[in-house]
């Protein structure tokens, strides 16, 4: 039996390995367009790559996807966090939990993932073919043809794994066999502010933060970090994520509402403002600052409020006050523009799910066609998602290639 893997990244290893695994007399062969193979797992978490997360009930576990939850859920009930760990740990590599739960290896470098992908490959006798630019997947009596820019070659299956395309283009190829191809969009990305004037406290962390995206219903929670472009962090990753289509559709420019202290409600603050007031009011509140945000945050959102550095807390006021309330709790910026979280690549959309059986990871159009990856209409959000989603997908559809 040949089967190709077209594409050589996480989703594609993982599934070559995995066809070996359960037919080892299998000819597996993955096929790479470009000189380099397993790039994404090379720079992903500024190249310690985050293998998968801590999060080990599937149903929350399948929380985290914006498009692909549902059939994530089943798909979990194979291969998930758990099963990641395992596998790695009995192939010698040490993985570590940080307390985001996030996980990487022990030896914080992608390097070791992408050893131990390419040690697998070697004893498992898999082939590698680089610069494999596919054309076309032409169906026979016999399996498939796959032209290339460089060759024809023939198959009996084939598993799809290219990954995230930044245009429906790119999956032309897939449409041409009969599946309907979701437009691509971006997802992860942080957001852009030009000229503002929050950029010059580039490198503030706001551990907990929840922002809107001002006329929607979308929000992200969670450490906000101050860039010299704007704002990324989880909070706006996760928000850049759930809202990868409607911030598409707004061509990048919209306003966001930032509450700085987490979900506080105004109730709770006007009294914290109030007992601040009685127990340090002689304080001036450019020296005073009862809040978790850091001193020059404060000094920044004061300046926003236009209230006086110097004025002392019991001296406030009504309009201050009110001031004070709105800048912590609803403070607005204009965005435009996105850039990609550190050059991680991810998009929204791809190969609808209704197509595809996720008991086998095989196309409902067309039989011996299999999908794993990015490449599905499925995302994540940052925190090792993407690559848990990756190995599930692989995993299942390796060991279903072959029945």
């Amino acid at each position: 039996m040949k089967i190709a893997i077209i594409g050589g990244g996480a989703a594609g290893f993982f599934a070559a390995l995995n066809v070996k695994r359960f037919f080892p007399d299998s000819h597996v062969s993955i096929l790479e367009k470009s000189a380099k193979f397993l790039a994404k797992v090379k720079i992903s978490g500024g190249g310690r790559c985050n293998v998968t997360n801590a999060c080990f009930d599937n149903k929350l576990l399948a929380k985290n996807y914006p498009r692909g939850e549902n059939q994530l859920r089943k798909a979990f009930e194979v291969f998930n966090p758990q099963s990641t760990i395992e596998w790695f740990k009995s192939r010698g590599v040490k993985l570590t939990t940080y307390p985001d739960n996030c996980i990487f290896p022990e030896s914080n470098s992608s390097q070791t993932i992408i050893d131990c992908f390419l040690n697998e490959a070697n004893h498992s006798g898999i082939k590698i073919i680089t610069n494999q630019n596919v054309q076309e997947i032409l169906q026979n009596e016999n399996g498939f043809v796959i032209r290339t820019t460089e060759k024809e070659i023939e198959f009996d299956k084939v598993i799809i794994t290219i990954g995230g395309q930044p245009k429906a283009s790119g999956l032309s190829f897939l449409s041409n066999l009969g599946h309907e191809i979701i437009e691509p969009v971006p997802s992860l990305f942080t957001f852009n502010m030009p000229k503002n004037p929050i950029c010059a406290l580039m490198g503030n962390v706001v551990e907990n933060a929840v922002v809107k995206v001002e006329g929607t219903k979308l929000v992200g929670e969670g450490p906000l970090l101050i860039t010299h472009w704007g704002m990324s962090g989880p909070a706006i990753l996760k928000l850049s994520a759930w809202g990868a289509r409607i911030l598409n559709e707004k061509n990048y420019e919209f306003a966001i509402l930032v509450n700085w202290l987490n979900d506080m409600k105004e109730d709770s603050l006007r009294f914290e403002i109030q007992q601040v007031m009685l127990e340090h009011g002689g304080k001036m509140v450019s020296n005073f600052n009862p809040f978790v945000i850091t001193n020059r945050l404060w000094h920044f959102l004061l300046e926003k409020a236009e209230i006086h550095k110097e004025i002392r807390w019991k001296d406030l006021g009504k309009r201050n006050i009110n001031k004070m309330v709105n800048t912590l709790l609803n403070d607005k910026y204009e965005v435009k523009g996105k850039t990609t979280f550190k050059e991680e690549f991810v998009t929204a959309g791809g190969v609808s799910l209704n197509e595809i059986d996720f008991k086998k990871m095989e196309s409902k159009k067309v039989s011996g066609l299999f999908f794993a990856g990015e490449v599905l209409d499925i995302d994540g959000i940052t925190g090792g998602f993407n690559f848990q989603a990756a190995w599930t997908t692989g995993f299942i559809a390796g060991k279903n290639v072959g029945l």
